[in-house]
């Protein structure tokens, strides 16, 4: 591997930069270090003199260390000299006083099992190099594994012009992406056909936006075999907020793959405990005082985010996911949409049955109205500016309309839309699909802590703040008892974005996650029952339902 070009030596990077690589840097526990290795089968029994590893971002040591004490032992063991394995490990770090203090480290470790010295030195010269990992030539190199734990570092310390260096050596760091995802793509796209990546790293790439495109990365081409949680753990010999996951990662087609997620208190006893665990294909869960896992068939895919539950619940929901479609089926006429936005709602939203002609008022559901359960109507409206056909009316036939509009002018021409479209200046930023207009639906409010869908019997038109569903097949009362269930609940959980008090945002993009059963498929007692309970707002029959539903016998914790 070569850098690009001399200039990127570190002792030219702005001090600022200098700074953020070394407040960055996080000294992961030996026995963390020591889990890694061991899942990606880094281990003296192999030899792993033909084998090459790589160390990143090598800091000061903290998984150089254990790396080169299971190289020299597996040299020894397989009847090797230590120069045989200069090719075998390759470690990078930006910063010269890393490099010298990794290179002191491994002397000094290599030295003490009895290598001669100057076969240790050259090894130590071949194998710590100053140098940024990722802006460096790495095709024709593959590896076998790499490991580490990648800087966190945030984009605004980082020179502008380094940054876009950044960006266009690994497409993957999109939006705000921090750039460890780089490190990601960089490492993945080394590895050979088997090869395996284990970093402890911020787990938040996995669940928000900016990560998308290296989910994308990872799930198009890669096998994700273990995801480890280790948020309440003390994985670093300093505390820290980085929300960490060891995330192993291998070349190869998906298989099944470990969730597990730990509680403090975790160490290394139950470490090698886990560890020894997850060799057992037939043990499928899990569950310790410290710990709990569970194997599932396989991982997530797509860039969309990666849900956030405990491993028994991942499984499930990875099992429902097989077996059942997604709530939204246009082909059978279930649909899920959001209500309309207007961009001025205090122009566009009223009270006044009479302030305008009344075939350009139609009544609107809001959120307040779904608030005990059942439908009631506040007595709203949406000023409608669009025709059954989706055009603009023509304002002329509708002389109260136009002067209203005209009394607001001043602040509808302000909005966005109206700037981008001067002569449509008095639309609603979304169109009004009469189609919804007189048609049963199922309401549910953008943020609440649980799911809360709304029968509307009445064919109100929704306000932006509420989803809707509706369904050529479904009687819309049996699939709100699914809703209401504990089981919908999970779905909306594992992916929706969580606010201030565990309030949920019941987005469409969540509720497209819920999985159902076939209508048709559903026995009449268990219509019934869904029903029922959601008549009666009852959520506990409805999840017992919903299990039977589902042909599950008990909703994991």
């Amino acid at each position: 591997m070569t850098t690009v070009d001399l200039r990127d030596a570190a002792e030219r990077l702005p001090s600022s930069m200098r700074e953020a690589i070394t407040h960055g840097e996080v000294f992961t526990r030996g026995w963390v270090v020591e889990l890694i290795l061991d899942l990606v089968g880094y281990t003296p029994e192999r030899d792993l003199a033909t084998f090459t590893i790589v160390e990143p971002a090598c800091g000061s040591g903290a998984f150089l260390g254990p790396i080169v004490q299971r190289l020299s032992a597996s040299c020894k063991l397989h009847n090797r000299d230590l120069g045989e394995a200069r090719q075998a490990l390759r470690a990078f770090d930006l910063l010269e006083a890393n490099v010298k203090a990794s290179r002191n480290l491994v002397r000094s470790q290599v030295q003490a099992q009895g290598w001669d010295e100057p076969t240790v030195e050259s090894a130590v010269q071949a194998w710590v190099t100053q140098g940024d990992y990722l802006l460096m030539h790495h095709r024709g190199q593959a590896v076998d594994f790499v490991v580490g734990n990648p800087p966190y570092i945030r984009l605004e310390d980082v020179p502008r012009e380094r940054m876009a260096r950044y960006r266009a050596a690994c497409p993957t760091m999109g939006g705000r992406a921090d750039i460890y995802v780089g490190f990601y793509e960089a490492a993945l796209r080394t590895l050979r056909e088997q090869g395996r990546l284990g970093f402890i790293c911020a787990d938040r790439w996995m669940h928000n936006q900016y990560g998308a495109r290296l989910r994308e990365l990872v799930t198009s081409g890669f096998s994700v075999d273990f995801v480890l949680t280790m948020h309440d753990v003390d994985a670093f010999e300093e505390q820290v907020s980085a929300y960490p996951a060891i995330t192993i990662i291998s070349k190869e087609q998906q298989g099944s793959a470990v969730a597990a997620d730990t509680r403090k208190g975790f160490s290394q006893a139950e470490a090698r405990e886990l560890y020894d665990w997850s060799l057992e294909p037939k043990s499928q869960v899990i569950e310790k005082p410290t710990y709990q896992a569970a194997r599932l068939p396989h991982w997530f895919s797509g860039d969309e985010l990666w849900p956030t539950a405990s491993p028994a619940r991942l499984a499930m929901l990875e099992d429902l996911n097989d077996r059942f479609s997604v709530l939204e089926d246009r082909t059978a006429g279930t649909r899920v949409g959001i209500g309309v936005a207007t961009g001025a709602d205090k122009v566009f939203i009223t009270t006044d049955a009479h302030l305008v002609e009344e075939d350009r008022l139609l009544p609107l559901a809001m959120v307040r109205d779904t608030k005990t359960g059942t439908y009631q109507w506040q007595g709203y409206y949406l000023v409608n500016p669009w025709t059954r056909n989706g055009e603009l009316v023509d304002l002329d036939r509708f002389p109260r309309l136009r002067t209203y509009l005209a009394q607001n002018a001043h602040l509808l021409r302000k909005r966005y839309v109206a700037v981008q479209q001067p002569e449509r200046w008095y639309k609603t930023i979304d169109k009004v699909d009469h189609a919804l207009v007189g048609k049963p639906k199922l309401l549910l409010p953008d943020m609440k802590t649980t799911i809360h869908p709304v029968l509307d019997k009445e064919g109100v038109y929704p306000h932006h703040n509420l989803y809707y569903i509706v369904s050529d097949v479904w009687d819309l009362e049996v699939l709100g008892g699914l809703l209401i269930s504990k089981i919908a609940q999970a779905f909306v959980q594992a992916y929706a974005v969580k606010m201030r008090g565990g309030t949920l945002r019941f987005q469409a993009q969540y509720l497209r996650k819920i999985r159902v059963p076939q209508p048709s498929g559903l026995s009449d007692k268990v219509r019934l029952q869904l029903a029922e309970a959601f008549r009666n707002r009852d959520v506990d029959a409805a999840t017992r339902a919903a299990l039977d539903a589902y042909g599950l016998d008990h909703l994991p914790d």
